[in-house]
């Protein structure tokens, strides 16, 4: 009974489809694949050492797996020579294409950089002349500033001053109608004083000549 079991487990096991997984041819120049599974069956091709095969099922008591190629050709072929990754040679030139391209990106990567230093020294320089630029506006600001101040107290000097002048100009009218009423009032008096002396020499004129007449006029009588 129990013998029975077991056969019946074995049969069921190896009776059951496995799982379609990949292996590689191994790295030996070329292998068989055939018909069947053993050296009697008819070989249907040679494949070529890293050649990727779609293990379809596993035949562990005759050592053969069923194996499917890319263009969909099937055949069997010894499991020992099925790799579960490429061969060394295969494994080295994808390495060596990787390397490559790591190559290629580093140089890529060195010409942004390189790019970058001279984006940042060309920034670097920008930002010291507008930070030039920047002193100087403010400088010139203050230098503003002052004129402007300086502009503020020269026109409140220049109002006060003009106020003094005003004053200035209004007394020196005021000094020059003194002086012309003056100058009228001193030719007014010179004006009477010669009218005096003339109605005086007049008066005299008349009175004078009479008065020698008068004692002429008394010497006579004598």
């Amino acid at each position: 009974m129990t013998r029975i079991f077991f056969a019946l487990l074995s049969l069921l096991i190896f009776s059951t489809p496995q799982a379609q997984t990949t292996k590689y041819v191994t790295d030996r120049l070329e292998i068989t694949m055939r018909s069947g599974k053993s050296t009697s069956h008819k070989v249907i091709k040679m494949l070529p050492s890293g050649t990727a095969l779609a293990v379809l099922d596993t035949d562990k008591e005759s050592g053969y797996s069923h194996v499917k190629t890319n263009t969909g050709l099937e055949g069997w072929v010894i499991t020992r020579y099925l790799l579960n990754e490429p061969v060394a040679r295969e494994r080295l030139a994808k390495a060596e294409a990787t390397i490559e391209q790591l190559r290629a990106e580093q140089s890529s990567n060195q010409a942004r950089l390189s790019n970058l230093s001279g984006s940042q020294q060309s920034l670097d320089k920008s930002n010291k002349a507008l930070t030039t630029e920047n002193k100087k506006l403010k400088q010139d600001l203050t230098r503003i500033r002052q004129t402007a101040g300086n502009a503020l107290n020269l026109e409140n000097e220049n109002q006060s001053l003009k106020k003094k002048l005003f004053s200035i100009e209004r007394d020196y009218q005021l000094l020059q109608q003194q002086t012309e009423a003056l100058k009228d009032r001193s030719d007014r008096d010179w004006f009477i004083a010669g009218a005096g002396v003339l109605i005086v020499g007049m008066m005299m004129g008349f009175v004078f000549p009479k008065l020698r007449w008068r004692k002429k006029s008394s010497w006579g009588s004598l």
